[in-house]
């Protein structure tokens, strides 16, 4: 899959993903970079359970990529939390 399509499976997969775990965007770039990393962690996971992993711009792939992206983002605000800067 070429760089164009991960940027696109990330940022459609962290965008949906973020709208599942907290009801708020991340903002842009990290919807992309929790999207793509979720590609490759559900993806991974996927294939230990013997499913296909990512295979392309698809359905299929956007499911195992949002799967991955949720686990991420529920990671990330474990560890993380809500650190925001007062207004």
């Amino acid at each position: 899959m070429s760089v164009i399509g991960w940027l696109v499976l990330g940022l459609i997969a962290g965008f949906i993903a973020s709208k599942i775990v907290n009801k708020t965007g991340e903002g842009l770039l990290l919807d992309i970079v929790l999207g793509i990393i979720g590609a490759v962690v559900g993806g991974f996971l996927f294939s230990l359970l013997g499913a296909a992993p990512v295979t392309g711009l698809n359905i299929y792939s956007m499911v195992v990529a949002v799967i991955g992206a949720i686990i991420v983002l529920v990671i990330y605000h474990a560890t993380l939390g809500r650190r925001r800067l007062p207004r």
